[in-house]
């Protein structure tokens, strides 16, 4: 098997407006280097000044430099039969098949990226860059921010990587899809244009029916999951069916999860049976005994019409965190439904427990402790915002909660947060809200996910 180790240079901007400035290939048969091609290119286009002093290649450099066109035969030639590879693959490979795409070539090639590869055979590393990551591993990179540099040290760093598990690093190997699995009028080209980024996802069919819906943190690598799935009859059937995908960047995995649940709802896709169940089927709730004490238990939300004080994907979870809480607030077993006895509680025998389960305990004592746990998970009476990722670097999602509410979710300016926060609520677009947009925002905070939050 032969690989082919890419780096390449650009003018910057988006991928379908960047244009190669110079283009490094360094063949490798699994052992060693057997052959390479670098040039610089002319991108036709002038390069930006900061790209400049990034790479020191200059106008003047690439103005009497072969254009693209003319070594487009030579690249393909030099790659056939070959396993792509790249630092962070994404970006080098979508380029240069945006290069050959606006020849009319469609150039395409098993891939494999070596920053998701290091992570894996070389854990625990505190960066995964290659300036960082060939520090770390003793590789001189000579020319940095050149493609030859680069690409050299990558393929220093692919031979490390092979030595040390090659058997691991071909299950890294991407392959391109198969065009024959999917529906004959499904651009595969649109393929190319979702955007590796958080949010929400939708199929259509041929009838321009939505099928299904769905949310990522990682848009374009989950689509390309539905469209290889061959594991389940029900994904092999929709995957057939896929004709349209459209996509919507939130930036906020918390309101792609809200959106995501919102639309299933409203319009009942055909192969999101699975979702329009519950996907927190499991929720703690209390109630109060005929002596007064306030109780815990766990139980199935789809008996109840209350809203869960906190919800669970399956009831080992619920079980693991109402045992830990126990703990934290010395609450008694008995009481929280998780020790089955007409008499003391186990936490009772070795002076856990405070007597609650013989009612030695002060009923309002008790309450008291209980009730501290409530307000943690349910937060009733708390108005706050929680602060998370925009869709671009220049604004953030903000979603407001007042007196326990989910009043709406929107996006603000960067620099919003000089403002006021009684403010902030001409950025939120209100919502209707439900049983599940409340367990996705309890369950999504107590997973401490790295949010901020700023109470009113």
């Amino acid at each position: 098997m032969n690989y082919v180790i890419v780096d390449i240079e650009t003018t910057g901007g988006s991928p379908k407006s960047s244009k190669i400035t110079e283009i490094a290939l360094y063949k490798h048969d699994g052992e060693k280097i057997v052959d390479e091609f670098i040039t610089l290119i002319n991108p036709e286009i002038l390069i930006p000044e900061f790209i400049i002093r990034l790479t020191g290649i200059t106008n003047s450099m690439v103005e009497n430099q072969p254009r693209f066109f003319e070594v487009a035969k030579k690249i393909i030639e030099f790659t056939q039969d070959c396993i792509f590879v790249a630092h962070n693959v994404g970006f080098d490979y979508g380029i240069i098949r945006q290069e050959f795409k606006s020849l009319g070539y469609d150039f395409r090639l098993p891939h494999l990226c070596t920053v998701r590869a290091a992570r894996i055979v070389f854990p625990g590393l505190p960066s995964y860059s290659l300036g960082k990551l060939a520090r770390n591993l003793n590789i001189i990179i000579e020319g940095r921010h050149r493609a030859g540099g680069d690409a050299l040290a990558t393929a220093h760093l692919f031979t490390m990587l092979i030595k040390q598990d090659k058997k691991q690093l071909s299950s890294f190997i991407q392959e391109e899809i198969n065009p024959k699995i999917l529906h004959p009028n499904l651009d595969i080209d649109t393929l190319d244009n979702l955007p590796s980024k958080t949010g929400i996802y939708k199929f259509f069919n041929e009838n321009n029916q939505l099928i299904y819906i769905g949310k990522s943190k990682h848009i374009k690598q989950r689509v390309d999951q539905h469209l290889r799935n061959s594991k389940t009859k029900k994904g092999i059937q929709m995957r057939g069916e896929i004709m349209r995908i459209e996509f919507e960047i939130t930036g906020s995995e918390l309101i792609a999860l809200f959106k995501e649940s919102q639309l299933i709802k409203k319009h009942k896709p055909i192969f999101n049976q699975q979702l329009k169940k519950s996907k927190y089927p499991f929720g703690i709730y209390d109630y109060i005994d005929d002596l007064g004490y306030l109780r815990l238990y766990i139980d199935n939300t789809s008996k109840k019409q209350a809203i869960p004080l906190s919800s669970f994907s399956n009831k080992k979870e619920a079980i693991a965190s109402l045992t830990y809480w126990c703990e934290e607030y010395q609450l008694c077993q008995k009481l929280c439904d998780l020790y089955t006895t007409k008499n003391a509680c186990f936490h009772y025998t070795i002076k856990k427990c405070l007597g609650a389960c013989i009612n030695e305990e002060n009923v309002d004592i008790y309450n008291d402790r209980v009730n501290s746990l409530v307000n943690k998970l349910t937060f009733e009476h708390d108005h706050f915002y929680v602060i998370d990722k925009g869709r671009q670097k220049t604004e953030k999602s903000i979603i407001y909660i007042n007196k326990g509410r989910i009043i709406g979710f929107g996006y603000a300016p960067f620099h919003f947060n000089h403002l006021p926060p009684t403010k902030w609520e001409r950025f939120i677009e209100r919502i209707t809200e439900d049983r599940d947009a409340k367990q996705i925002l309890l369950a999504y905070l107590r997973k401490g996910n790295e949010l901020k939050i700023t109470h009113l």
